[in-house]
């Protein structure tokens, strides 16, 4: 991520300044983290993720400390330490004790395990539907798509280009849960897998 090198106060521009002036104002602090620095780059990109930021944390239903120790648990599954120990000093700084990051850490680590014992999510869901009943719940669809038929593995074929002609694909893909990746031999350029 800093390929390009921390954009500091006194080398931004007004605009990137602006934002860094509203950061540090809405935190109450004198200083801006290297988030930040690197995002200003690109000022409207800088201006766009702070103003998302500054929605999503600020005050609303939930706590400003429960949204820290959100944020905490998700970077801890996208494996970010940066944001782990960013959000873990703004989490500290809210109020959050040894108990309660223990007790986080300790519902993280299961929650991660919990997809290797089914790795397809096979299970019936429709026991979540169950919960109100009368209505129609997502879970209660997820349940059927989950009850129909298990695929090859295979993606479906992509729909022929316009105009009719038959193109091939600049190599072969397979299948994964996520989307496709490309196979082939590492000495082969791609095509030749």
């Amino acid at each position: 991520m800093a390929t390009l090198g921390l954009t500091e106060y006194k080398d931004a521009s007004p605009e990137v300044r602006a934002v860094y002036d509203d950061i540090m104002a809405t935190r109450k602090t004198d200083w801006v983290n290297n988030y930040w620095k690197v995002l200003a780059h690109h000022a409207p990109t800088l201006r766009r993720m702070w103003a998302n930021a500054k929605e999503v944390m600020g005050p609303g239903a939930l706590d400003p400390l429960a949204k820290e120790l959100i944020y905490i648990a998700v970077s801890v599954t996208n494996g970010c330490d940066y944001c782990i120990a960013s959000h873990g000093a703004a989490a500290r700084a809210k109020g959050m004790t040894a108990e309660q990051y223990s007790e986080l850490v300790a519902i993280i680590g299961p929650a991660r395990q919990t997809r290797a014992w089914d790795p397809d999510s096979r299970l019936d869901l429709s026991v979540f539907a169950r919960a109100e009943p009368g209505r129609r719940s997502r879970a209660a669809a997820l349940a059927r798509a989950r009850r129909a038929p298990p695929r090859s593995g295979r993606l479906p074929r992509p729909a022929r280009p316009a105009g009719g002609g038959r193109r091939r694909a600049a190599g072969r893909l397979r299948g994964t849960r996520y989307g496709a990746r490309r196979i082939g031999h590492p000495g082969r350029p791609a095509g030749h897998g």
